[in-house]
């Protein structure tokens, strides 16, 4: 009769199934704790993804693109600026050089000072544009020699300490998603296991009979793995929808310049999303079985 009973069980998945109660807070706050980490986890995926993509865009515009700044007494600005600009154009690796306008200054001082500010009575310095060729940049050092022989009031700035501390902002930054997305699989483990160690504790009868008509340990854990396993999937998989959905409606890139514009997710990297259910479920997996493991081996 025994090992009727015993055979019954090994065969029969709904009944290894049941001996998790289908419903209860534990599966309430397995499914709603996976959702809430999956929904959070998808923004820290967007959030490391962008800021990659950030700090590439930075590092690559940055590095393409210098300034020659002219200060000269009012007298010499003009013939000074000349020869900048005639420096530049016979400098190899330089692709063009601009100088900027008196309106082109005033945009870029205006987000500091505002649009009132009266650029033509203020000693401001010229500014060159200068962009490097794509194929090869030039020998910033050497170049700043030349300008320093023939034109005095010239000084190159190659954007390397702004460039630098940008980039290693954005890198941080995208760090720190990935951090993020740790904690949120470490959240769900220790929920999912109090999850699966109050059920466990609330069939504590239950296990001792299947006990008693010769269920191995290794079944019954195996039931309480496959419940949780799946409230955690499908938890996550709800949760991931939502958040791809709310990526989808946050701002573009092409809309007015900010720095968290275009925070989201492009191309194929729309698919990494669907990867964090079928990592909860992992999580889960493993959480259920070192809850199902220590329960056991209290309850014997």
């Amino acid at each position: 009769m025994k090992t009727l009973l015993l055979s019954a069980l090994k065969i029969n998945e709904r009944a290894q199934g049941r001996v998790v109660p289908p419903s209860g807070f534990t599966a309430r706050l397995t499914v709603v704790t996976a959702a809430a980490m999956a929904f959070l986890a998808v923004f820290a995926l967007a959030l490391s993804l962008a800021t990659g993509r950030l700090a590439e865009r930075w590092g690559n515009e940055l590095a393409r693109a210098s300034t020659v700044r002219i200060s000269a007494p009012a007298d010499q600005m003009a013939a000074q600026t000349a020869a900048a600009l005639a420096v530049l154009e016979t400098t190899p690796g330089v692709a063009s050089a601009r100088l900027l306008s008196a309106e082109e200054e005033r945009a870029l001082l205006e987000p500091w000072f505002g649009p009132s500010l009266p650029v033509d009575t203020l000693p401001l310095p010229a500014l060159i544009e200068v962009v490097e060729a794509p194929e090869a940049g030039f020998d910033a050092e050497g170049l700043r020699l030349r300008l320093a022989g023939e034109a005095p009031g010239a000084v190159l700035d190659d954007h390397t300490r702004w460039r630098r501390p940008l980039v290693k902002a954005a890198e941080r930054l995208r760090l720190l998603g990935y951090l993020s997305l740790l904690l949120m699989a470490g959240i769900m483990a220790g929920m999912i296991t109090l999850a699966a160690n109050a059920a466990l504790a609330a069939n504590a009868q239950v296990i001792g009979t299947l006990r008693l008509v010769g269920a191995t340990d290794r079944f019954i854990a195996g039931a309480f793995e496959r419940r949780f396993t799946l409230r955690g999937f499908g938890g996550a998989l709800a949760g991931a929808l939502l958040g791809m959905m709310a990526v989808a409606l946050l701002p573009g890139a092409d809309t007015e310049a900010g720095l968290l514009t275009g925070l989201g997710f492009s191309g194929v990297d729309w698919l990494w999303p669907l990867a964090v259910p079928v990592l909860a479920a992992l999580v889960a997996f493993a959480a259920t079985r070192f809850a199902a493991r220590q329960a056991l081996r209290r309850l014997m």
